[in-house]
């Protein structure tokens, strides 16, 4: 089977080195607009070749599109414009837009939309982790909408990469993940700004800076050139976290303030019961 993975970064370059490794892709055609990227690519084996959007397109079984979602949402409509039997998906961390971006296209059966829940903090195909997706989840989105034999496609694919299957509505998709991934991130930026901030002498935070810290602040590391367009898409849904996550902040506040001790080891125990979930 022939691969054209658009975009070969962190996600794209994983699922290249395990669809290569399982036997899965015969050859994968590269495409990316960075050209540093594409040499990296080659270079780390991540891709056989690299082409230009039409002519890996055109020669493809399966085009999985990784780029960020801003991209991914105008150049999703463009793809399945040059598509005749290729099955293509995306791998964006928000999926109302783009479902609704290929909703009236001609070849809406071949595009399935998927969210493979892995990622770290680093971007490039440096990234790349040849076992990233194994006992992750992933969400299909409109499943209803896609063509049996792309879903199925679609399907054998993740559960090469090792990942169970979640299916979704799109918009319940982003309410979701406003909730469980994009405050992590928001929640991360803002502290690093607060102790970069605060603590300006930057020796004294590699110092002092412990496990507790750098796994909080890991997120912060992220590349803002993919994760300003997913606030920007998923605005309303973060948001509304947004306003909750202020308002229980505010009441850690409150009780130091007011040095109402027991009120705030109420609202620790009780976030003691996320053990429940993740443990």
């Amino acid at each position: 089977m022939t691969i054209t993975i658009i975009g070969t970064g962190l996600i794209g370059g994983s699922m290249a080195l395990a669809l290569k490794e399982k036997g899965f892709a015969d050859k994968v055609i590269g495409v990316d607009a960075n050209p540093l990227h594409c040499k990296q690519a080659l270079a780390l084996g991540i891709v056989d070749e690299i082409q230009e959007l039409a002519e890996a397109v055109t020669i493809s079984d399966l085009v999985i599109l990784a780029t960020p979602i801003n991209a991914a949402e105008v150049l999703l409509p463009v793809i399945l414009g040059m598509v005749n039997k290729q099955v293509v998906m995306d791998v964006g961390s928000t999926k109302k837009i783009i479902c609704e971006s290929a909703a009236e296209n001609k070849n809406r059966g071949r595009f399935v939309a998927t969210h493979p829940m892995w990622g770290t903090e680093y971007s490039g195909p440096e990234a790349a982790v040849k076992a990233a997706f194994e006992d992750k989840a992933v969400v299909i989105c409109g499943k209803e909408a896609s063509d049996k034999d792309a879903v199925e496609l679609v399907e054998k694919v993740y559960g090469l990469l090792g990942m169970h299957l979640v299916y979704m509505h799109s918009a319940d998709h982003d309410v979701r993940v406003a909730y469980v991934s994009h405050i992590s991130h928001i929640t991360s930026f803002a502290l690093a700004n607060t102790v970069l901030e605060k603590e300006r002498e930057e020796d004294t935070i590699f110092e002092l800076a412990s496990g507790g810290f750098e796994s909080t602040v890991r997120l912060a590391k992220s590349n803002p050139a993919m994760w300003v367009p997913i606030f920007m898409q998923n605005r309303e849904n973060v948001l509304d976290v947004l306003n909750e996550h202020i308002a229980q902040l505010r009441k850690f506040k409150s009780c130091l303030e007011k040095e109402n001790y027991e009120y705030l080891e109420e609202l620790i125990e009780k976030a003691n019961g996320i053990r429940r979930i993740l443990k």
